[in-house]
Order: structure tokens, then sequence, then C-alpha cells
């Protein structure tokens, strides 16, 4: 496994927090390393290597020394996962509540002892549907993958993503801590013409702004790994939540996915919503960008429909085709940053031809 010591924070950061707070912790961090990964909303990665003969201390001891500071400096407590690789990291943190950390020792005693009582879908990469097909051949646990030659994997779940299940059962993990500074994020805003109550008509607001987000990003190879809504109200208060999206993605069916669970988990009952904002943050190039290991076949034809829909925006405007369940009247919006919203909940799967448009 090598000498190398990942730290992964989750930070539990006050609601309305000062934007500049994140990069004041960043700042804080790189006291201890240069090499810090920041992750919106509400994370960081750190590369320990070669800090902890500096610092004289071991994993856990500079762990709690951080937390410490992030405390004590900005008031914010934070989960802490400390491993020999990234994906142990993280999956020690986000078993971590605030306050707390967990620390895997640099051996395969600790590792095996870690790993294998999870779940399988605890595993980075590993979608519901993988999970159910491994279910069904008994492999519950990550042990009970383990266990398990890499050659029946693959057969289960194809060549690559058998492999790479394999590879992470075992706790190998090559990916690095990448030092580049916090990437940019991009929004789109919706504003009702008037406050509206209808759940349904917030919910194809949320699609219309997915669709422009999933466009954005294409047109500029990037992809995306958090999400922010921002609705806000009649009374001008507002609610902002954010989530990191299952994987890094730019397509509008993901994206809406991401948002309709956000919007449903804020429970709205009969708000008067006067307008809906999506950010999508943590942007890095999409050749960077890994597919989760999933047998949903479902998604492939929306997403190949999606690369056809981008062709013919990019020759004929963006209004030429657009998600089904925008039709309204037979018309595409005319506006792809201020459509108009009806009743339908259909979700994000197709596309329709602009009324009038025989290209």
């Amino acid at each position: 496994m090598g000498q190398q010591t990942v730290l992964h924070l989750q930070f539990d950061l006050p609601p309305g927090h000062d934007p500049e707070l994140l990069e004041r912790l960043r700042r804080l961090l790189e006291d201890f390393t240069p090499r810090v990964q920041m992750l919106e909303p509400d994370s960081a990665v750190l590369d320990l290597t070669g800090s902890l003969r500096f610092w004289r201390r071991d994993a856990r001891g500079i762990t709690e020394l951080i937390q410490l500071r992030t405390l004590a400096l900005y008031g914010v407590r934070s989960g802490a996962g400390a491993a020999p690789n990234r994906m142990l990291a993280a999956m020690a943190c986000a078993l971590t509540p605030p306050g707390r950390r967990t620390v895997i020792d640099d051996s395969p005693d600790a590792i095996t002892a870690f790993l294998r009582p999870r779940p399988v879908r605890q595993l980075p990469g590993v979608g519901a549907k993988a999970a159910a097909t491994l279910a069904e051949y008994g492999l519950h646990t990550v042990g009970d993958v383990a266990d398990v030659p890499q050659l029946t994997l693959q057969r289960l779940l194809g060549a690559r993503a058998g492999r790479t299940l394999h590879e992470r059962a075992q706790g190998r993990d090559t990916t690095i801590v990448d030092p580049t500074p916090t990437p940019a994020s991009i929004s789109t805003e919706h504003r009702f013409a008037r406050d509206e109550l209808d759940p349904a008509q917030h919910r194809r607001a949320l699609l219309a702004l997915a669709d422009d987000l999933g466009a954005r990003l294409r047109g500029s190879g990037q992809v995306a790994t958090g999400l922010t809504c921002t609705i806000r109200y009649a009374d001008s208060s507002s609610t902002r939540r954010s989530r990191t999206l299952p994987e890094a993605t730019l397509h509008t069916v993901l994206l809406a996915r991401t948002a309709y669970a956000v919007y449903e988990s804020l429970g709205l009952q009969r708000a008067r919503v006067r307008s809906i904002a999506l950010r999508a943050g943590s942007l890095r190039p999409a050749d960077q960008a890994t597919r989760q290991l999933t047998l949903d076949s479902g998604d492939d034809k929306p997403l190949a429909i999606e690369a056809v829909a981008d062709r013919a925006r990019a020759r004929y405007g963006h209004s030429v085709l657009y998600p089904a369940a925008l039709a309204n009247g037979g018309r595409a919006p005319a506006d792809p940053d201020c459509r108009p919203v009806g009743s339908t909940r259909r979700e994000p799967t197709g596309y329709r031809r602009a009324a009038g448009d025989t290209g």
C-alpha cells in the first residue's frame, strides 16, 4: 500500500455562512500541507504524506490538530477520515460524525478489518443496480466481493466495471490529491411571473434549469460534482441546499434527478416561490470524470438523445430541441434561461422538436 497518508475532512458549515469561509479554511489547511484539494460544497482532501515528519505527529495527531484549529479559529467542526489512500479516507470520513475522526492504519490487517464488513454499496462507484445484481449472487459486503475472483466479477458486471470493483474491494486506489484551486461554478435562475404555489411548476422549472446547466457544461467541456439549489420566497427569504452529485456529470438527466431530490428534501408545503436558481459547482475538465459503476441501461437512451440534441442546437439554435416535459402547447420555450412552466411531472428522458421546425 505504500506510505501515503490521505486525510478527508467534511466541514459542518453554519447555515448562510460567508462565501469566503471555504477559502479561509483552505489557507489554514495549506499551513499543514501544500497538497490540499477543496471539494464543494463542504469538504477537503489533504495529502499528509510529507507533513507527518515535519509536524512530528502521526496521522491521528495531525488530524486532531487540524480539527482543533478549524474549530478554534472559525467555529467550524469537522468529521475526518485518515487512511493510506483517498478512497479509504473518503469512506472513513463518511462514517464519522462532526468532531470525531476515524484513522485507518497503513497495514493490510487494518484495511481488511475496516473494509470487509461494509455493505458493498458503500464502495465508491457502486450504483443501486450493480449492488442489486451482486446481491442476487449473495455478494452483500465488501468482504464477499473481495473473495470473488476478478474474472467472475467481470462476467457479472463487464470487463472494466468488474476489474475496478475488484481493485476497490481489495482497498486499492491510485487517485492522487490534486491541489488545483477550487474551480469556478456556473449558475442559472428561473423567475416566475407570479409567486408560484404549484410543486409541479417548481419541478418543471428545475428541469429547465438543469437542461440549461447541462448544455452549458457540455459546451464548455466541463463536469460538475456539486449542485446547489436556492429557492426564494414571496417574503424575500430564501432557502439554499447543496448536494454532492453521485458522480461528476454534465448530463441533464443526472443534474435534474439531483435537483429534484434536493427540492423534495425541503418538504415545502404550499410555499409561495418567487424564483429558483441552480448552481453547478466544483467544475473540472470532462476528461477527468469517471462513470459510476451501474447496470442501468435505461440511462443510455436519454444520453444518446442528448448528444443528438446538442448537435441540432449547435446548428439551429437552443429552442429547436428541448426536453419533452417542457412542452407547452407544442412550442418550445423562447428563452432557455426563463422558460414557461406547466403541470406535467414527467422525468427528463426525451426531447421534442419545436413546432414549425422542419430541419
